[in-house]
């Protein structure tokens, strides 16, 4: 079997394709196919041009053997015709719709008013309208063997069908063919949706058309007249009982309606017939009280849909990975979620939540080494972690890492922000040694204590001494010392202050190989999470990624 192997043709055109450059135009469409057109007829110009000659002859001859034909045309315009009760002036008008005058159409084209024209003109004696005469090229073809059989089997076709459904009393086949020839060559249709009729007829005789065309309307005016005078007639000698009749519905009509009753005897003149009176209701028809209800219940869930829609549109807080990764054109590396009262990660998990944790920071611990391969090559890194408010979780997040890696079998060091979940600590919660501290005073790294917690070093960033606070410069080359000396033990973890209250993460960030933006999920919106990818980036920083904190569910 080798329903997936493809066929040596095909292996063979992949090879040969393979270091090929396409061409842009393609093989298919109107411009190629009008250049093989061209290009056929280039290449046969003598063939086609003598069939050209040969096809431009025969129909120059068939042309010339086919008898002039002329056409004349009658214009009728339908209008409301007149009731024939009285016949005459006090007659009343009816109205005409298009359906009436494709009725009057049908009438005009019925066979028994082109009957009678056919026979007023005497049309049953034109040569024209026997037998077809054959043409130039139908005499030819008559003189083969096959030639008779044909044109008697069409003339056959042509009178046998229509003949039976004539319905007309002509004396012999001949009169009917010719009173059929005679119908062909008539032509009655509106002019557009409006009640103007052309009658047309079409004759090798010039002056022929014009006759049965206007005979065509005299006919249809004489049958019309005609029916009206019949009407007339036989109402004029019942008028008086006629104009009895309606006076006594018109006044049962009239009681009827003072009474609010129907009338008490028949109306037939009234052009309407009653087959239902009306009865008095058995109950209220409105309001329908339990449809309105139900019509209230659906608008309100409507309107509900709308609101939360809206309030979806307008509410640009962050909620979920997914959201943050599609709003921003950087990726997410991790969904922490909200574990109450989880300040790291724990020896012994006592339960799922703490598990769904622990679990959440080692994922996030295995992006970070994923983002940052080109830049570890076996040698230790420095991890940024900011927010753009406090209370997004950054110090949690900072330390639960710093223990996983440092529980993995390196060494940590972290510098620790002072404003952390607990938004800013007091300055007499600050120890003595600090990195601010340490700049300010100019120590060397060998000089700095760190404090060890768990396994890690941990340095705070800011000073217990406000001026070290406010007069060092983060840019200062002893802080790439420092940084550069605590590299040299292990990873470093920068946990940056907020970005939204200090200028000194965009310093420190600088300094970082890859840095993270957290956003707490459900506070920080997105606008505060590319606002802080911009500063960070203006910066120098290499933002590597975003992680969502304290999510739900």
């Amino acid at each position: 079997m080798m329903f997936n192997r493809p066929r040596p043709i095909d292996v063979t055109s992949r090879l040969w394709r393979v270091n090929e450059t396409q061409s842009d135009a393609t093989g298919d469409g109107p411009i190629a196919l009008l250049r093989a057109v061209i290009d056929l007829g280039i290449r046969h110009k003598v063939s086609l041009s003598v069939c050209s000659m040969a096809g431009i002859l025969v129909a120059a001859l068939y042309a010339h053997s086919l008898p002039p034909t002329y056409q004349a045309t009658a214009t009728l315009l339908l209008e409301p015709r007149q009731s024939a009760v009285t016949g005459g002036e006090f007659g009343a008008q009816q109205t005409l719709d298009l359906n009436r005058a494709d009725s009057e159409l049908q009438t005009i084209k019925s066979e028994r008013l082109l009957s009678a024209v056919f026979e007023s003109l005497n049309l049953k004696d034109d040569p024209e309208l026997g037998r077809s005469q054959p043409s130039f090229i139908g005499s030819l073809l008559g003189r083969l063997p096959l030639g008779h059989l044909t044109a008697d089997r069409a003339t056959v076709d042509q009178t046998e069908p229509e003949a039976e459904n004539a319905g007309i009393e002509l004396a012999n086949e001949a009169d009917r063919a010719a009173f059929l020839n005679f119908m062909s060559r008539l032509n009655a249709r509106r002019v557009g949706q409006s009640f103007v009729i052309e009658i047309e007829y079409s004759s090798s005789d010039p002056k022929l058309p014009a006759r049965v065309a206007n005979a065509t309307v005299s006919g249809y005016i004489y049958q019309t007249v005609g029916f009206k005078e019949q009407i007339a007639r036989a109402r004029t000698e019942a008028l008086q009982d006629r104009l009895d009749s309606l006076a006594r519905q018109v006044d049962a009509a009239r009681e009827a309606m003072h009474a609010g009753t129907l009338p008490a005897i028949a109306t037939p003149d009234a052009d309407a017939r009653i087959i239902g009176a009306a009865l008095s209701p058995l109950g209220p028809s409105a309001p329908r009280k339990s449809l309105i209800t139900a019509l209230g219940g659906v608008i309100g869930l409507i309107l509900g849909f709308g609101v939360v829609v809206v309030r979806m549109a307008l509410d640009r807080r962050v909620r979920s990975a997914r959201e943050l990764a599609r709003e921003m054109d950087v990726r997410c590396l991790g969904s922490i979620p909200n574990v109450p009262g989880a300040k790291g990660v724990p020896w012994h998990i006592t339960s799922p939540q703490q598990q769904k944790f622990v679990a959440a920071i080692r994922d996030l611990r295995t992006s970070i080494e994923i983002a940052c391969t080109s830049l570890r090559n076996d040698k230790s890194i420095v991890i940024a972690v900011v927010g753009w408010t406090p209370g997004a979780g950054v110090s949690t997040l900072c330390a639960s890492l710093a223990q996983l890696i440092n529980r993995g079998g390196r060494q940590v060091t972290l510098f620790k922000a002072a404003d952390g979940d607990d938004h800013r600590a007091g300055s007499d919660s600050l120890p003595a040694v600090s990195l601010a501290g340490a700049v300010f005073a100019g120590l060397m790294p060998e000089q700095l204590n760190f404090e060890d917690v768990g396994g890690i070093a941990v340095l705070p960033i800011h000073s217990r001494d406000t001026n070290a606070n406010l007069f060092t410069d983060f840019r200062n080359p002893r802080v790439r010392r420092i940084f550069e000396a605590a590299r040299l033990r292990g990873d470093v973890l920068l946990d940056l202050p907020a970005l939204r209250h200090s200028m000194d993460a965009l310093a420190l960030a600088s300094y970082a190989d890859a840095v993270l933006v957290v956003a707490r999920s459900g506070q920080t919106t997105i606008e505060e999470v590319s606002e802080s990818v911009q500063l960070l980036r203006r910066a120098g920083a290499n933002v590597v990624g975003t992680v969502i904190n304290r999510t739900r569910g």
